[in-house]
C-alpha cells in the first residue's frame, strides 16, 4: 500500500510522525490503547495520534456524540453553532487565565496567530523562543529546530528576511532570555516570548521548576507578552494544563489537538480578554486587528468532539490515571537500563514518558563534528524504533511514549518485555 502511495504523496505519507523507519504502517484500526495495521497485527500505541487521545483511541463517548452532531447539523455549517461556545467555555472553566478563546486548525496556526495578536497588541515585532522547541512549521518559527543555535538550518524554502526578527536564547537560561530582551529593547522591543512551559519539544530539555515564573517576571520587567505553547500540556498535564500546575499565568495560551479531541481541525489561542480582542470578527476601523480566517475552524464537528473530550477527561480524572501509568512505564525503563548496565536514560513528566538511546537532540552546534554526528544517531533512533515496532509497541519517533487512561497493567507489562527484548539483543 505504501509503495502504491509513494506515486501520489511525497515519500508516501501525509505526516512526518509517519515516516517509520523502515517503512511506514498502514493502520486500519485504532481502538483504546491499541492500534492495528492492514497486515492484522496489533500494537500498543504510545503515539497516541501525537497526544491529544488521553482517553485512549476512538473513546466511544465521545465517538457517539460525535456522530449524533454529524447527523444533526453535518460536520460543517459555515456558522455559528453552540459547540463553539461550550468548547471555549469549559477550556476556560478549567484554565481561567484563557478569558476568551478563538479556534484555529492546527497548533502551527495557532502559534502563528498567537505571535501575530502579541505584535499587534504590543506593537512590538521581536519574538523569543527557546532554540530546540517546537512551535509548528509557520516560516516565522521554523527557527532553530530540535538543536539550539542552528536557526534556518532546517528551514529551506524560507526568506531569510521572514525570521529576521525571531531571536532564541539557550533552554532554560535565564540570564540568556535576559540578554536577548536587552539588545531587543535597542531594536524596538520584544512583542512575545514563546517557550514550552516543560522545555523544548515537550521537555526533551527539561526547565527548572520555577523557570516559567522567573520568564513572567522578565516579560513583566520588559512589557513583553508570555505565550505559553500547550499544543501537547493542555489537559495532559491535569485540567489546568501546564499554566495550572506550575501556577504561572501566560497572557496566551495555545492549544493543538486536544481541542478536538483527536478530531481534525484541532488548534485555537485563547488568553486575555483585552489581548485577545484583537481578534475579533469584523473590521473595527482605527482598532489594531491581527486578522483571522478559517471557514472549517470552528466547525460543529470539532468543537463538540472536543467539549465532549475534555468533559471526559476531567470526569474520568484521565490526565491523573495516564501519569499513573506513565510513571510505572518509566519505573520500569530505569530498572531495565539498570539491569543491563546501558547508557540510557528515561525520565517521565506524568503521561509524557522520554527515553534517550543516542541524545541527537543533546548535540552542540558548537560541535565541528556535528553534521556527521546528527544522522548517525538519528538513525540509532530509527532502528531502535523499528524494533519497538517489531515488538508490538507503537513510540513517537523511537524516544517519547505518550501513556493514556487506557493503558494498564497488561500493556505496561507487554511494553517492559518488548524493551527488555531489545536490550537482551543490542550489540555492545
Amino acid at each position: 500500500m505504501i509503495e502504491e502511495a509513494k506515486q501520489y504523496i511525497p515519500g508516501g505519507v501525509q505526516h512526518n510522525l509517519a515516516f517509520n523507519y523502515p517503512f511506514p504502517l498502514a493502520v486500519a484500526k485504532a481502538e483504546g490503547p491499541y492500534l492495528y495495521d492492514v497486515d492484522g497485527n496489533r500494537y500498543v500505541d504510545y503515539l497516541q495520534a501525537g497526544g491529544p487521545t488521553l482517553l485512549g483511541s476512538n473513546y466511544l463517548p465521545v465517538q457517539e456524540k460525535a456522530i449524533s452532531v454529524i447527523k444533526e447539523s453535518g460536520p460543517c455549517t459555515g456558522l455559528f453553532h453552540e459547540y463553539e461556545m461550550k468548547l471555549a467555555k469549559i477550556i476556560h472553566e478549567n484554565m481561567p487565565w484563557v478569558e476568551m478563546y478563538r479556534s484555529l486548525a492546527s497548533g502551527t496556526e495557532a502559534d502563528m496567530i498567537a505571535i501575530r495578536i502579541a505584535r499587534t497588541f504590543t506593537g512590538k515585532q521581536r519574538i523569543v523562543k527557546m532554540g530546540g522547541a517546537y512551535h509548528g512549521f509557520s516560516d516565522q518559527l521554523v527557527y532553530s529546530l530540535h538543536i539550539p543555535g542552528t536557526k534556518t538550518f532546517e528551514a529551506h524554502g524560507i526568506p531569510k528576511e521572514v525570521s529576521a526578527n525571531t531571536r532564541e536564547f539557550y533552554p532554560g537560561d535565564i540570564d540568556g532570555l535576559r540578554k536577548v530582551l536587552e539588545a531587543n529593547e535597542k531594536e524596538g522591543g520584544t512583542a512575545a516570548v514563546i517557550v514550552e512551559p516543560l522545555g523544548p519539544e515537550s521537555g526533551t530539555r527539561m526547565v527548572s521548576e520555577n523557570f516559567n515564573a522567573k520568564v513572567r517576571e522578565l516579560c513583566d520587567e520588559f512589557g513583553a507578552l508570555l505565550i505559553f505553547d500547550e499544543v501537547v500540556t493542555a489537559f495532559r498535564m491535569g485540567p489546568g494544563g501546564a499554566q495550572g500546575y506550575f501556577n504561572v499565568k501566560p497572557d496566551l495560551t495555545v492549544f493543538g489537538k486536544i481541542v478536538a479531541g483527536g478530531y481534525p481541525m484541532a488548534g485555537g489561542v485563547g488568553g486575555r480578554a483585552d489581548i485577545m480582542s484583537c481578534v475579533a470578527a469584523g473590521v473595527k476601523p482605527g482598532k489594531p486587528k491581527a486578522y483571522v480566517g478559517g471557514t472549517l475552524s470552528a466547525n460543529p464537528l470539532s468543537c463538540a468532539a472536543g467539549y465532549y473530550a475534555i468533559q471526559e477527561i476531567i470526569k474520568q480524572d484521565a490526565a491523573k490515571k495516564a501519569g499513573e501509568n506513565g510513571d510505572k512505564l518509566c519505573e520500569g525503563l530505569v530498572k531495565l537500563i539498570d539491569q543491563y548496565e546501558l547508557p540510557f536514560v528515561a525520565w517521565n513528566i506524568g503521561s509524557i514518558v522520554h527515553f534517550e538511546i543516542s541524545g541527537v537532540m543533546y548535540l552542540s552546534v558548537e560541535d565541528p563534528e556535528l553534521m556527521q554526528k546528527i544522522p548517525a544517531r538519528q538513525h540509532c533512533i530509527e532502528e531502535f524504533g523499528a524494533a519497538l515496532t517489531a515488538n508490538g509497541v507503537i513510540t513517537l519517533a523511537g524516544s517519547r511514549i505518550y501513556t493514556s487512561m487506557a493503558d494498564n497493567d497488561e500493556t505496561i507489562a507487554f511494553t517492559l518485555n518488548a524493551f527488555e527484548d531489545i536490550f537482551k539483543n543490542l550489540e555492545r
